[in-house]
């Protein structure tokens, strides 16, 4: 990731801390997370916000990149008509709800980076001949399809448990959103596909009250592996 053409912000992790360098929505954005950011930085992940001075095409509000050990929680927004379309369908009085749930999944990104764990399997899998036996381009496509899938999956799971951590009344609300936006996923098998794992969790009792969100999911990230085809 470079950048020398964005608008690179030290970690935010206090409201105090959002300058006027911020539009209303990245502020608004970043206060529904600070929870989760908070969190992360209790636990020591390595994450900067970056802002970028103008989305590009295709671009989604809040993305988490790596670069140089660290993780880079990303804000698309300036110059972005679509930024909040995620949200077209919730109530106004939910929104924050939902971003806090975006940030955490972000976070889960970052804390598989940190423990070297991007795009491993978990322990006691292995890849069975899964994928099609194509060579050469193709089969990297589908390769990077999966593993970019499977880390979505953990990644929603996280949300999930943090939201039945935190907000264990509004758990259906936040479950019946994701569902929404992944049933949206216009290709069945995408990178975005994670029904898969969405389906083990319809209720926040399937998560383990112990360890952190982290660890919460990992036998259910590991089921809904094995249960992908």
């Amino acid at each position: 990731m470079h950048t020398s053409k964005l608008l690179l912000l030290l970690p935010l992790f206090a409201a105090p801390a959002f300058g006027a360098d911020l539009t209303e929505a990245e502020t608004r954005w970043l206060t529904a997370g600070m929870p989760v950011l908070a969190y992360a930085k209790q636990i020591k992940l390595p994450i900067d916000i970056i802002v970028q001075p103008q989305a590009r095409p295709n671009d989604v509000p809040m993305a988490m990149g790596f670069d140089k050990g660290r993780c880079k929680l990303v804000l698309s927004m300036r110059g972005n008509l679509e930024a909040e379309a995620i949200l077209d369908a919730v109530a106004p009085a939910q929104r924050a709800l939902m971003i806090e749930a975006m940030t955490a999944h972000e976070v889960g990104h970052c804390w598989r980076y940190a423990q070297g764990s991007w795009h491993a399997l978990p322990s006691g899998f292995e890849d069975m001949g899964r994928e099609p036996a194509e060579q050469g381009a193709q089969a990297a496509e589908i390769r990077d399809l999966r593993d970019t899938r499977r880390e979505e999956g953990f990644s929603d799971l996280v949300a999930l448990a943090w939201i039945q951590s935190r907000h264990p009344g509004q758990y259906a609300q936040v479950y019946d959103w994701l569902r929404q936006v992944r049933q949206q996923q216009p290709v069945d098998g995408g990178s975005h596909d994670t029904r898969a794992w969405l389906q083990l969790a319809p209720s926040g009792k399937v998560f383990s009250a112990q360890g952190s969100p982290f660890e919460q999911v990992t036998a259910l990230w590991s089921k809904g592996i094995a249960g992908e085809h």
